[in-house]
């Protein structure tokens, strides 16, 4: 059971002692210029020293955080092994690499339209960033809203840097990737009439969060991996795609991939490939903690740019405001935006609120970092340091009994530590949660640079512009997964010829770091993070 310091109690009493008075007077939003002012000097994205310029790619001249361009700019792994590329293991209509809710909803999709679909994914199926989502899904479908609305609040939201066609495509399918859903069985919060239950989340201006409690992701994940099952959906799993392969006329032709149990190496022949790996959280940039999954190692940018493809946005990251910063156990692990939308207010070691509780991701990260570092007003931890999320406020606000019924799931994860959040606030810190930038797409899906390279999910690039916001992950992975699996297999159906299967593009890429004089001894993509013991 976690112990607080004698410091975090004194400060606990201060938190309460003001409650009564904060839950009367909310804290006021920022202006926009005050917002700009608290990124620049505050977010680590603006951090200039944590940066450097690639030499080589589509994206030569471009800045991304040193940790992306080591592997960027890394080995192939395919030289340590004899590829057959003569004769492939597996010859399929649409190869799709990733396993979470991104890649499941390609391969329905695609499976729905006639394709010879086959998922490849370095884990399990359903092991993903789509499973530990949690506060919900946005969706423009009450009367009040409309996805022109949900459009603005996304556009400025992600500081109007958003790829238009991707974020109309986002906003305008929203209800009836909602619909799919819901007929696939996922259980969405309703009420005894059937009416989807509604939230807001930081940034939007309408209540369009649909939930599943806080479990949202993993009931989505758990739909859509039955569904895969089955429709006797083929899914290699325990394995990586480490190349994508090209064929003579220069498309994407299927994958390089490597048992992780085994080192056994198989050959993947396709007429369309989708990427659907996920985001990058375990390459813990600059040092932060996470709450991405076990895999997230950004391995589709590393395999697409070797093939040719140029990124959006690589330079952008997500540090979600609100990760756990005690009890050390689950440091980083996500505290959902949900908590906030519910009435849970940010306040400092003195019980004083600093920010609106649902302004964007980066601002209020940024207010955050701004408390601890700038303002030393926050609260030491066994970690480092973390600032409240006065919790019991939701109950006093909404009535007793909604932390339970709402966010069962936030309650269940720190009552395992003996922390009630019913009664006690809950300390927290930004912690590494989205990957904003990913592999530039046409509005088909398909990579502006290589042919019948398709894209899913958080690996692709510009849906959200430099920041998104809450339940638009959730919301990307099906839009852009269903649309990758609809396209993709479509241009199976119109006549694919796959030309002589090639890895020359490797060697090609390999010969233009050696030029450019690039050599970062590291061999890519990662696959797994490594948390072995580097002083013992």
């Amino acid at each position: 059971m976690y112990q607080y310091t004698e410091e975090q109690l004194n400060s606990m009493k201060k938190v309460e002692a003001t409650r009564k008075e904060r839950t009367a007077n909310l804290f006021r939003r920022m202006t926009a210029e005050e917002k700009q002012s608290v990124l620049q000097e505050y977010h680590p994205d603006y951090i200039e020293g944590a940066y450097e310029t690639l030499k080589v790619g589509k994206n030569k001249g471009g800045k991304v955080l040193h940790e992306l361009a080591s592997l960027l700019q890394g080995k192939s792994r395919i030289h340590d092994y004899k590829i057959d590329l003569e004769n492939p293991n597996y010859d399929v209509d649409v190869l799709v690499i990733g396993g979470g809710g991104a890649g499941s909803s390609a391969a329905i999709t695609a499976d729905d339209n006639g394709a010879k679909v086959m998922i490849v994914t370095k884990l399990r199926i359903g092991d993903a960033n789509t499973m530990m989502a949690e506060g919900g899904i946005q969706a423009a479908d009450k009367p009040n809203d409309s996805p022109a609305i949900h459009y603005l609040d996304a556009f400025g939201g992600g500081h109007f840097a958003a790829k238009p066609c991707l974020l109309e495509k986002l906003v305008c399918e929203a209800p009836d990737a909602i619909r799919w859903l819901n007929d696939l069985g996922v259980m969405f919060d309703k009420t005894e009439d059937g009416t989807m239950v509604t939230t807001h989340g930081g940034g939007t201006s309408r209540k369009r969060m649909h939930a599943c409690k806080d479990y949202s992701g993993a009931e989505i994940m758990r739909t859509l991996r039955d569904e895969v099952i089955n429709r006797g959906i083929p899914v290699v799993d325990f394995t990586a795609a480490i190349e994508i392969i090209k064929d003579s006329n220069g498309n994407a032709a299927g994958a390089v991939l490597l048992n992780m149990e085994t080192g056994e190496i198989k050959v993947a022949k396709a007429k369309t490939v989708v990427i659907a790996t996920g985001g990058a959280g375990r390459l813990h940039y600059q040092g932060f903690p996470t709450s991405n999954h076990y895999g997230a190692t950004a391995d589709g940018l590393v395999l697409a740019y070797r093939a040719g493809a140029k990124l959006m946005y690589p330079e952008t990251l997500q540090y979600h405001p609100t990760g756990v910063a005690e009890p050390t156990q689950i440091f980083g692990a996500l505290v959902t935006e949900k908590v906030r939308s519910l009435g849970a207010q940010l306040v400092n070691k003195d019980g004083e609120p600093f920010v609106y509780s649902l302004e964007t991701r980066d601002v209020t990260a940024s207010t955050i970092i701004r408390e601890c570092k700038g303002r030393k007003n926050s609260v030491k931890t066994t970690d480092g340091e973390g600032v409240w999320l006065d919790t019991p406020m939701i109950d006093q606000i909404n009535g007793e009994g909604t932390i339970e019924k709402r966010i069962p799931a936030m309650l269940r994860m720190f009552i395992k530590y003996g922390i009630d959040i019913r009664k006690d606030p809950i300390l927290i810190y930004p912690t590494l949660h989205y990957q904003n930038g990913g592999i530039d797409i046409k509005a088909n899906g398909e990579s502006e640079d290589v042919g019948n390279l398709f894209v899913a999910g958080e690996a692709v690039g510009g849906i959200h512009g430099k920041n998104r916001l809450m339940g638009n992950s959730l919301l990307d992975i099906i839009v852009f997964g269903r649309n990758a699996g609809k396209f993709a297999s479509a241009k199976v159906k119109e006549g694919i010829e796959v030309g002589t299967l090639t890895l020359d593009h490797v060697d090609a890429f390999e010969k233009e770091l050696k030029d450019a004089g690039v050599d970062t001894g590291i061999v890519s993509p990662k696959l797994l993070p490594d948390y072995t013991r580097k002083d013992m």
